[in-house]
């Protein structure tokens, strides 16, 4: 019998919300914008793949001082 590979769940727009500590609204923002961590659509609905809002999160430039 062949074993099927785990895969991580998507993460929808609420789990990404808590996951970064911004608003909803700041994710539609960030999307409409194009400057947000990639999503995609799955019918009606938006979901986030782990890896692609981890590695978004590693690409921005911290700004720290």
């Amino acid at each position: 019998m062949t074993e099927v590979p785990l895969i991580a769940p998507l993460w929808t727009v609420q789990d990404v919300s808590e996951y970064l500590r911004v608003p909803v609204q700041t994710l539609y923002s960030w999307r409409s914008s194009g400057t947000g961590p990639p999503a995609r659509r799955v019918g009606k609905y938006l979901r986030y793949r782990p890896d692609d809002v981890l590695r978004w999160l590693e690409s921005l430039d911290d700004g720290a001082a």
